[in-house]
């Protein structure tokens, strides 16, 4: 078995080689189908998904694909595994406004111990494990400008979403943490904000996957963030019984704000 250090290069250079084909698609007419959960997919989705899954082979771990979920095919998990989003923020890609990732996660006893997410369009990568969280810049398939990364803090509390877009109980929570300012930005790039120090708050209200979340999940994590879901438990994997769905979970700069945002997610629901 490929220990957990060559494993976060493996699953780099599978993400750097997924965004090539998602690129090559990204710059010529997109054709766009209609998955049966009514959701949009791309060529460009199954064909990065199918190099990530090669590149991750050899280390003999299942991997748990959004697409291959979607096809029918789920692999016996067991306790460690690969979370597979090939292109998180389809939509985006369709929009072609460059806000959607790569995102490789690997889950050990329910939890996300490794993520990687990089940026296709401006190559920019955030990776997490145990050894912390670190960023750089893929250029021509090569990582450079790499420094670590922590969440931070601010005299002013920033949010990762968007006030006029939002659910409804969203403006109900800005108001009530005093947030002095919103950044809304696509996909799984929310998580890699916060673990860069870029903002403090990631609440969410809207469903979520498995494939959506693990990978971001990690690099916050390794960043000294946290995730929790609404009753304060942390954001667990392995859900299959529930179609590997997601509750309504919040992500934070530090536990404090984590709790207080979830026992005020809780009562704007009411």
């Amino acid at each position: 078995m490929i220990e957990t250090r060559s494993i976060t290069d493996l699953a780099v250079e599978a993400a750097i080689a997924a965004a090539v084909v998602i690129c090559e698609v990204y710059h010529r007419p997109i054709r766009v189908d209609t998955k049966v959960d009514g959701s949009p997919v791309t060529e460009a989705d199954a064909a990065a998904e199918a190099v990530i899954i090669e590149h991750l082979r050899p280390t003999g771990l299942p991997v748990l694909g959004e697409e291959s979920v979607a096809a029918g095919i789920i692999p016996e998990l067991g306790d460690r595994y690969f979370v597979v989003d090939p292109l998180d923020g389809t939509k985006e890609f369709i929009k072609r406004n460059g806000e959607f990732t790569v995102n490789i996660g690997l889950i050990e006893g329910g939890d996300p111990i490794m993520g990687v997410v990089l940026a296709p369009t401006t190559g920019e990568i955030f990776v997490g494990d145990a050894d912390g969280a670190w960023t750089g810049k893929v250029v021509d398939g090569v990582v450079n400008e790499r420094r670590p990364i922590s969440v931070g803090a601010a005299s002013g509390l920033k949010i990762v979403a968007s006030r006029s877009h939002g659910h409804d109980a969203l403006e109900k929570l800005c108001r009530t943490l005093s947030v002095e300012s919103d950044v809304s930005v696509g996909s799984s790039l929310k998580f890699c904000l916060l673990a860069r120090g870029d903002a403090q708050l990631y609440p969410r209200f809207t469903p979520t996957c498995e494939w959506d979340t693990a990978a971001g999940q990690a690099v916050l994590e390794a960043a000294g963030g946290v995730v929790i879901t609404l009753e304060g438990g942390k954001l667990r994997y392995g859900k299959g019984v529930l179609n590997f769905l997601n509750p309504y979970f919040v992500a934070a700069a530090n536990a404090e704000l984590a709790e207080r945002a979830a026992a005020e997610m809780r009562a704007a629901l009411l």
